[in-house]
């Protein structure tokens, strides 16, 4: 709108096949300062909208249908349908002028995407207003949309600049490990307890830094879809039951119990099933880890709609309702009072979720605090019969409480 300044004034397209009307708001609109276009049939205003890219749209409802495939009566409708369905012209604003006062009209308007409806004979005051308060809005939004574009860039310049110094620290800091063993080994002379322990407690944090920098890796590798599933027939019970074996000198260690339960109907299911033992690790390594007593876990398998469901369910701390969201998100932590403290890369439950995803499945997970948490792993039979883009994953929280 013109308003002193170089500004370019906003343009206007108006679709009415009434000259009489089109003068008339041709005029007023001249009058506040802006530019228009016009048309007088459905076919050129869809036409117009999609050269000209106009700020705001002025419909009329009924005017030439032409070869839209719809009654004169609701042409102006289906002109809107067609703009905000296309996404070079989904913002435009557009406001229907008719005289129909019909309620029905007017939901149909609504269902249509019109953001404003005015009936004839309209006010030009109540005209100019509706039309700046439109116009901003979309001047918000466009500015919005720009915003979340720059931010989206910059994300990837990060993570391109974050991936590779990880992957430059990765070398370095495997032959710091190598020294390290070398050391506390007696390879370069004898050492003292002491000097023993300290060099124990520096290979420990090396350790906890290598597999971070392979965490952060392994998450990139999933989010560009660059690892490749090596699928096999697993069966739900023998899955759950080599987990607790494989973890059962550790159990004992953190005083831990575990107990399998699975229903006669779980069916055999295909899978990677190094990445898919990794995800239960990973629940069951939160679920040890993140609780200041001995934990109790349970978990289970049933036939699920086109696949199984695993849960995997502790007596931890849990995870209150307002963090379910964010501990699935990368680096995303939160800090418990009554979980200890344990290194945490905010990457365990991110990998959960994208190989889950990556499988075609999801995740999705129910806790409160004090009361342990549930995990939820929804698998199909077959990941080559899912369409894995399809699938909008339940966000879903730790084994405890803690995203990891």
């Amino acid at each position: 709108m013109a308003d002193g300044s170089n500004a370019k004034p906003e343009v206007i397209l108006v679709a009415d096949d009434i000259p009489a009307n089109v003068e008339l708001l041709l005029d007023q609109l001249d009058s506040l300062g802006y530019e228009t276009i016009t048309a007088v049939d459905g076919p050129s205003a869809v036409a117009a909208a999609f050269e000209h890219h106009p700020d705001l749209c002025i419909l009329d409802v009924s005017m030439p249908a032409g070869d839209l495939g719809v009654d004169d009566r609701s042409t102006g409708f289906e002109v809107c349908r067609r703009i905000k369905r296309d996404p070079r012209t989904s913002r435009i604003p557009v406001i229907f002028v008719t005289a129909l006062n019909d309620t029905s009209d007017r939901v149909r308007g609504i269902e249509a995407g019109g953001d404003d409806f005015l009936t004839k004979p309209h006010n030009r005051l109540v005209l100019g207003a509706r039309v700046r308060s439109l116009l901003k809005l979309k001047a918000a939004t466009d500015a919005l949309e720009d915003s979340l574009r720059k931010l989206r860039e910059l994300e990837k310049v990060r993570d391109d600049l974050m991936k590779m110094i990880v992957h430059d620290l990765k070398t370095p800091l495997t032959s710091v490990l190598a020294t390290l063993e070398m050391l506390a080994d007696g390879d370069f002379g004898s050492v003292t307890m002491p000097q023993k322990a300290a060099i124990g407690d520096a290979e420990t944090k090396s350790e906890d830094l290598l597999a971070l920098i392979d965490d952060i890796l392994e998450v990139a590798r999933i989010e560009e879809a660059r690892i490749s599933l090596t699928l096999a027939p697993m069966a739900p019970g023998a899955l759950l039951a080599e987990l607790v074996h494989e973890w059962g000198h550790r159990f004992q260690q953190e005083r831990a119990t575990a107990s399998v339960s699975v229903a006669d109907d779980a069916p055999v299911f295909a899978g990677d099933k190094g990445l898919i033992k990794r995800v239960f690790s990973n629940l069951i390594q939160n679920a040890v880890t993140h609780s200041s007593h001995p934990v109790h876990l349970e978990l289970s398998a049933r036939r699920a709609r086109n696949g199984v469901l695993f849960t995997v369910s502790d007596n931890g701390p849990g995870i209150p309702p307002e963090y379910h969201d964010l501990i699935f998100r990368k680096f995303g932590q939160v800090e418990m009072p009554r979980s200890p403290r344990t290194r945490s890369s905010g990457l365990g439950l991110t990998f959960c979720k994208l190989v889950v995803e990556r499988h075609g499945g999801r995740i999705w997970v129910k806790s409160e605090e004090g009361k342990g948490s549930s995990f939820y792993i929804e698998l199909p039979s077959d990941p080559m019969m899912q369409d894995t883009n399809s699938h909008a994953t339940t966000p879903t929280s730790a084994s405890t409480g803690i995203a990891r």
